[in-house]
């Protein structure tokens, strides 16, 4: 049974404070998720693989590493190197996608595909066994705090029954705009893997307003099921 999944973003966490906002969510998060921009493929610049490094020092919450760079193929196999769990490039920058996969697997991460709102899944149908997430975007990639794009829906159901009917197990995540006023929306359209950045860092409580948008997801989606903190790695 598919699991609610929150990965706190910490593009919306004071950058000043990483290491606090990464133990803020300790015990609640089941990962933390690392925007990695290079002012090139996003019109941004944040994060790198010394952050992953800073966080692996820190806290032992796994790491997911969405990668908004151009050229993942030479540099996406570094951040398994120094410690993500899940290493996620962009199909509209990657040249060689199955020698990329294949190097970040034996760099010992899962790996992940992401695609842009107007990019349609299904010219990478045929290439989703190799990955073991696919992330569709939910806004213009690059920047945080932007709105839910009510126009992914139905690429999200599609993307669902995609993966039902090929039997692939992927996981099913979203980045950009979740919140209390959307996430049962992409809960019910399919996803199980909900990337919210200032709705649990521009919290009061960050680790209560994660469980707070999972009970949301749970209530949405009888598919999902509470997660195992022993299985998410």
């Amino acid at each position: 049974m598919a699991t609610a999944q929150i990965y706190p973003s910490l593009l919306a966490a004071d950058f000043g404070r990483i290491a606090d906002a990464a133990r803020a969510v300790e015990g609640h998060a089941d990962w933390l998720h690392v925007d990695v921009m290079d002012y090139h493929f996003v019109p941004n610049l944040a994060f790198s693989g010394d952050t992953v490094t800073a966080l692996r020092a820190v806290t032992e919450t796994p790491l997911d590493c969405h990668l908004m760079i151009s050229d993942p193929d030479r540099w996406a196999p570094g951040f398994a190197e120094r410690g993500a769990a899940n290493v996620t490039i962009h199909a509209e920058a990657v040249e060689n996608l199955p020698r990329t996969t294949e190097a970040i697997r034996a760099a010992g991460a899962r790996t992940g595909l992401a695609v842009k709102p107007a990019t349609p899944v299904d010219g990478y149908a045929d290439d989703l066994h190799r990955f073991d997430l696919l992330l569709l975007m939910t806004i213009e990639p690059g920047f945080g705090g932007q709105t839910f794009m009510d126009s992914v829906l139905p690429k999200i159901e599609a993307a669902r029954r995609l993966l039902d009917q090929r039997g692939l197990d992927l996981w099913l995540q979203i980045d950009g705009g979740v919140n209390a006023e959307t996430v049962e929306r992409a809960a019910a359209a399919g996803v199980d893997v909900f990337v919210a950045g200032t709705a649990v860092y521009g919290a009061a409580d960050p680790g209560a307003a994660i469980e707070a948008l999972r009970a949301q997801a749970l209530r949405a989606a009888p598919r999902l099921s509470p997660p195992g903190r022993e299985a998410t790695v």
